[in-house]
């Protein structure tokens, strides 16, 4: 027998701030195992962190359903040109690589599933959804360096990312790995930049 069919919701820019009462739920679930265990500061972090970048343009949020429980979302928006993502990094990145403009990078800062819903391609295609239309040319995101996150990393390269360098937020806060995925240049993703 199959599994229940996914249902995917999308909201744009200050539209994503009216969800996180469903968005939080999964937060707090998902970032407390391992290798994050997050606890009620990170939450809280989260929370401030969210409700500034809704208003970044072109800001959006994917959440998935399961026989209309939500399992898992993704977040995130196109880089701005004062963006301070590259300089974050520990490795220089060129300048030509590093410049933005709004449409070129897409940072995807959430992306979370659900323990048991995992392994069903939920994450796939909120990755799909997120990026659907907004016509960049790569995405970027942050993952963990720990063993607990290798099914991410796993994921993250069959669907074709590949690791630019590494950054710590923090001195207290663990490394994570950056990774970007070049998208293909004529555009099956949406509109023309």
């Amino acid at each position: 027998m199959g599994h229940p069919a996914i249902a995917v919701e999308r909201w744009e820019g200050l539209e994503c701030a009216s969800q996180l009462d469903i968005v939080l739920p999964m937060y707090k679930e998902v970032w407390a195992e391992p290798p994050y265990c997050e606890g009620p500061r990170e939450t809280a972090e989260f929370v401030d962190r969210f409700a500034q970048e809704v208003f970044l343009p072109r800001a959006r949020l994917v959440v998935a359903r399961v026989e209309g429980r939500p399992v898992g979302y993704a977040f995130g928006y196109p880089l701005p040109p004062d963006t301070g993502w590259w300089k974050a990094m520990d490795e220089e990145m060129p300048p030509e690589f590093a410049a933005e403009n709004g449409r070129r990078t897409l940072a995807v800062v959430e992306l979370a599933v659900r323990a048991g819903s995992r392994r069903r391609g939920i994450a796939a295609r909120l990755h799909e959804q997120l990026r659907d239309g907004l016509g960049v040319e790569r995405v970027t995101l942050a993952v963990r360096a720990e063993k607990e996150a290798a099914p991410a990393h796993a994921a993250y390269a069959s669907w074709g990312y590949r690791r630019i360098g590494h950054w710590r937020p923090a001195d207290d806060k663990p490394e994570s790995r950056i990774m970007l995925l070049t998208l293909p240049p004529t555009g099956t993703d949406g509109e023309a930049g």
